[in-house]
């Protein structure tokens, strides 16, 4: 039986920019197609930052949403924004779901839901909030700087300030060593040099098989809260200045982050194996 794949450039409004993803929504009843292993095989097929899978809840309304899992080419990860933007994108375009209904996703990180705002899906997210941590060793000089404003950790990654952007953009890190630090992934931020956007950063996760992501939605659960205590606001525009390069609408709200981006459709294809 052959399955649809659909891959979603999200976080932007033109396609080949923002953060690629493939969308696999299974049919329901299907099992055969539903191990880790064939996941995992199709993660490492597709070759992108993250392949995502939906699978309709059995036994419940189908209003009450869908099953979610991420994987990278390399891991499963426990949370995702672009994958799960792109998955509430695909679950609307191609019918899964009427427009105007509510997209809500059962997944490691609990109860995630996703809504339409005009052109825009907004996404809610539970806040993940980094505190101060001495940074590792190999840490800033995997990163090639010599010192930071400040370094904190979450439950994923690590967190870490530089004087500015333009620091910021000339990153070039050195994975090889990025890949010994033990977390998921280091966002490294700074605020930005013009009035568009509130802050800046780049997420990089060679330990979870991808070197640079181009825009991590779940950084800026991370990202939100830490800026609010700094700027003395809630609600932001932030870009991340990967090569793809995106925008991300934060609100924090509580414990809660909503995460607004864009969304299109580049290829469509069929899984035969």
């Amino acid at each position: 039986m052959a399955i649809r794949i659909v891959q979603v450039d999200a976080f932007t409004n033109r396609p080949f920019a923002g953060n690629p993803a493939a969308v696999c929504v299974l049919p329901e009843g299907l099992t055969e197609h539903t191990s880790e292993q064939w996941m995992r095989d199709v993660a490492r097929e597709m070759n992108l930052s993250e392949t995502a899978f939906l699978v309709p809840r059995e036994g419940v309304a189908r209003e009450d949403g869908y099953h979610l899992r991420w994987f990278t080419p390399a891991v499963e990860v426990d949370l995702c924004g672009h994958a799960t933007l792109a998955s509430a994108h695909v679950l609307w375009q191609d019918g899964h779901l009427p427009e105007g209904r509510q997209a809500r996703f059962h997944t490691r990180s609990g109860l995630l839901t996703a809504d339409r705002r005009g052109d825009w899906i907004e996404l809610d997210f539970p806040a993940k909030i980094a505190v101060p941590a001495e940074a590792p060793a190999e840490l800033l000089a995997a990163l090639g700087i010599a010192g930071a404003k400040f370094v904190g950790r979450n439950a994923f990654d690590y967190l870490v300030e530089v004087d500015s952007e333009e620091m910021v953009r000339a990153l070039s890190p050195d994975h090889t060593t990025l890949r010994k630090v033990p977390v998921r992934g280091v966002i490294v931020t700074a605020r930005s040099s013009s009035r568009e956007f509130d802050f800046v950063s780049r997420f990089f996760a060679p330990g979870s098989g991808v070197d640079e992501d181009p825009v991590t939605g779940s950084s800026h659960t991370a990202l939100g809260p830490y800026w609010a205590g700094i700027l003395g606001k809630s609600e932001f525009t932030a870009f991340q200045a990967s090569a793809r390069g995106g925008v991300v609408k934060v609100q924090v709200r509580g414990d809660r982050v909503l995460l607004g981006g864009q969304a299109v459709t580049v290829m469509t294809g069929e899984l035969v194996a």
